[in-house]
């Protein structure tokens, strides 16, 4: 009683056509087809902008951690001082 087996499916598969038809299947399918291509599409362009986006971070963090530093080599230079 636990899986089905080939003739369940079979038979399934001949009442899905007898309902749907083939031209509705064949459309179904190209639907289908279109939404994932769709998908993948947007998921890779969404992987490019994320990278663009973080070496764009990665650009403009650079310029600040570099003047954190020459400002802590300043304090340091004026606590030396004092």
């Amino acid at each position: 009683m636990g899986s089905l087996s080939i003739w369940h499916w079979l038979i399934v598969l001949a009442i899905v056509v007898l309902v749907f038809g083939t031209g509705k299947l064949k459309n179904m399918g190209k639907d289908l087809g279109g939404a994932i291509k769709g998908f993948k599409e947007g998921m890779s362009e969404a992987t490019e902008d994320d990278k663009k986006t973080a070496a764009k971070s990665e650009a403009a963090a650079k310029p600040e951690a570099a003047k954190s530093e020459a400002a802590k080599a300043e304090a340091a230079a004026k606590d030396k001082q004092a």
